[in-house]
């Protein structure tokens, strides 16, 4: 069984914006998974020229390790759940008790950051090749999510293997294609700017904000 309850908070944003590093800050906050960019280990692994085709495989790979750390999180959850119900308290002990829902509480608020979705593998796609894969798009429907943190590119670019645009033209243009996408869909987001103490601080309220609405 699925906990539905799980909340899924995606990062996105163009390359060398803080999001690997987001991703794994939030997810050590809150003491739960960070779901890596599957790009970053395929690339590694083949080498960094990439076809149309290749895009196809690393989105299926995205998904798959998605899949994985949040059934990985299910597992967990089915673990502490059992624990909690096992545990026997008295009838009029108050104060076991609010322990006992606070830890529910915080079971069933657990969040998944997830460092990449579909939208990530779309404008790569069309950005690179002029076109997409239908596989994407259908995902896109098909996946639900909770909060997508948007990093801006205010940081400055740093320089690797894998990273393809280190001038601000295409920066630009990449973030203003990502924020486009997220005006005109419905899951909530937020703008992640700043050096990266104010970008974990304001991812963190963000969130915060996500799990104390969940609960009411």
């Amino acid at each position: 069984m699925e906990y539905t309850a799980i909340k899924k908070i995606v990062i996105i944003g163009p390359e060398s914006t803080g999001k690997s590093t987001l991703t794994k800050q939030l997810a050590a906050h809150y003491n739960t998974i960070a779901c890596p960019e599957y790009a970053r280990q395929y690339l590694n692994e083949k080498g960094t020229s990439y076809t149309f085709d290749d895009l196809l495989t690393i989105a299926n790979g995205q998904i798959a390790l998605e899949e994985t750390c949040k059934w990985s999180m299910v597992n967990s959850q089915s673990f502490r759940k059992s624990q909690i119900s096992s545990f026997k308290q008295p009838a009029t002990n108050n104060q076991q008790q609010e322990t006992i829902n606070n830890q529910q509480s915080t079971i069933n608020n657990q969040p998944l950051f997830i460092d990449t979705d579909m939208y990530v593998m779309k404008v790569w796609c069309e950005y690179v090749f002029g076109k997409c894969h239908q596989f994407f798009l259908d995902e896109i429907v098909n996946r639900k999510y909770d909060l997508y943190l948007l990093c801006n590119i205010d940081l400055p670019w740093v320089k690797d293997d894998l990273r393809e645009y280190p001038d601000e033209q295409p920066r630009k243009e990449l973030y203003h294609i990502y924020k486009d996408l997220l005006i005109n869909q419905t899951v909530p987001w937020v703008s992640i700017s700043g050096n990266y103490d104010e970008r974990l601080k304001t991812a963190i309220t963000a969130v915060d904000s996500l799990l104390a609405n969940s609960t009411t």
